[in-house]
């Protein structure tokens, strides 16, 4: 049939493509469909369904009400939509003198089972992890928001993976300017294929050359739908468990899933907590050398003595020291992670013990260097989503540290923050509450205020619907 040779023509592998001849009552058919991609017990349910079928059919729609009614389908009269079906995993029927092609979703489509995700364990809460597969994620929000207001848009991005990409959000809270900038920045993506989601952030943010990522991402249903009833949109990518959720704030990676199912007094401390341990991720290996190296005055005695007996015959300089070891956590770390996880964990812990051992014993370094290296070390993975940008923010500071002592460092900790001003996420400021200062705001940032006074959602977003529940609700008098 020409219509059924037009549709295979483009492939640049027909064969891979089977075409049944069929009859459908007295009008004969062609069944194309991929095997590899179909599921067989509906690929024979429907070959059943039409071989059964004796009436004489007038129209697509009475083949798609009395024949194919096993599954869901649809008429098209654009062969480009009946080859994408095919790429997808549908079967496209063409039956004689019926104009339409009748597109059948028969897809066959392996995935894991939803579970907890790896990056993202929990002792409190929702155990329950986005997927690979697109249905299954856009299944797991709908479950928890049950409303008309919930919307999902489609579409499809990727010259040659034409990768499916949901937009998500809440019609009656999310600001129309936000979905409106979100649908135009991915309309104007235009790249070969979208393996993952991480592909398409530095697409959507506004400086995609920045060490600070401008979009959040999650792999938990709970943090997305927590966003989305702040006024947030969602994209998902068929293919990725992690979900990108904008406009994104600094503050929002020092927030747990975990710190909304605490008191708010100890949520409140952890989060300090997460705040400090980042600042010592950044700023202690460049102190550590600053001190030594330029400003050993301020050390007081016995601490100096101490850290003096230790580094006497370190034939390296403080700066080089630090580097050193710093190098040397990282590509124990690296080599941790390549490892097969039988063996990686266990030799990321020996491996660091004995290199770290020899070295202070052979004097090539100092057990001051190792102590503070590894405190920072910890202390970046208190912010997991930013351990990247912190370990080079960490690098960077210690050589400022090494060049100019503390007057390098409080100059290139006041650039990071006039430069973190400047950012914005979808026109919101990267660092709010803080600056630009939202007095309202300030009740879920490092403070996180008992959920009974969160009346209003987050200002610095532009939701267009402030109110989130009544002032009078519960015992939160």
């Amino acid at each position: 049939m020409e219509r059924a040779e037009e549709i295979i023509k483009p492939f640049a592998s027909p064969e891979l493509l089977v075409r049944r001849k069929l009859a459908v009552g007295s009008r004969e058919a062609e069944l194309i469909y991929n095997p590899d991609l179909t599921n067989a017990d509906l690929l024979s349910r429907l070959i059943e369904a039409i071989g059964s079928f004796r009436a004489r059919p007038k129209s697509a729609l009475e083949l798609i009400e009395r024949v194919v009614c096993i599954a869901e389908c649809s008429a098209e009269k654009d062969t480009d939509k009946a080859r994408e079906g095919l790429l997808d995993g549908d079967a496209s029927l063409i039956v004689d003198e019926i104009p339409e092609i009748i597109v059948i979703n028969i897809r066959k489509w392996d995935k894991r089972a939803v579970a907890e995700p790896p990056t993202s364990t929990v002792m409190r809460g929702p155990r329950e992890g986005f997927i690979e597969d697109i249905k299954t994620n856009l299944s797991l929000i709908e479950r928890r928001l049950r409303t008309p207001a919930l919307a999902i848009e489609k579409t499809k991005v990727g010259r040659q993976s034409n990768t499916a990409v949901a937009i998500v959000y809440l019609a009656s809270v999310a600001s129309p300017e936000t979905v409106r900038e979100v649908r135009e920045r991915l309309g104007k993506i235009d790249i070969d294929a979208l393996i993952d989601s991480h592909y398409v952030q530095p697409l959507l943010e506004d400086k995609p050359f920045s060490i600070f990522h401008q979009t959040g991402v999650t792999e938990k249903p709970d943090i997305v739908t927590s966003k989305l009833l702040e006024g947030r949109v969602a994209i998902l990518v068929d293919g990725s468990p992690m979900v990108i959720t904008v406009p994104f704030m600094l503050v929002e990676d020092y927030h747990s899933s975990e710190d909304y199912y605490e008191r708010s007094s100890l949520a409140t401390f952890l989060r300090i907590i997460r705040l400090v341990s980042v600042f010592f991720a950044i700023l202690l290996p460049g102190l550590y050398v600053a001190l030594e190296q330029y400003h050993y005055s301020v050390i007081p005695l016995r601490f100096l003595i101490t850290v003096m007996t230790a580094v006497n015959g370190i034939p390296l300089l403080p700066l080089s020291e630090i580097i050193f070891v710093i190098m040397l956590f990282e590509i124990i770390r690296e080599a941790s992670v390549r490892m097969p996880r039988a063996v990686g964990m266990a030799m990321s812990i020996v491996g660091a013990l004995v290199l770290g051992d020899t070295a202070v014993k052979a004097g090539i370094i100092s057990s001051p260097a190792v102590m503070i290296t590894a405190l920072s070390s910890i202390a970046l993975y208190t912010a997991p989503n930013q351990e990247g940008t912190l370990t080079l923010l960490r690098i960077a500071f210690t050589i400022l540290g090494g060049f100019g002592g503390m007057y390098m460092l409080i100059l290139g900790s006041l650039y990071m923050i006039v430069y973190l001003c400047s950012l914005q996420s979808f026109g919101v400021p990267y660092t709010a509450p803080f600056a630009p200062f939202i007095p309202s705001d300030m009740k879920d940032s490092v403070y996180r205020a008992s959920l009974l006074r969160m009346y209003k959602r987050p200002k610095a977003i532009g939701n267009v619907n402030e109110t989130r529940q009544g002032e009078d609700n519960g015992s939160a008098k």
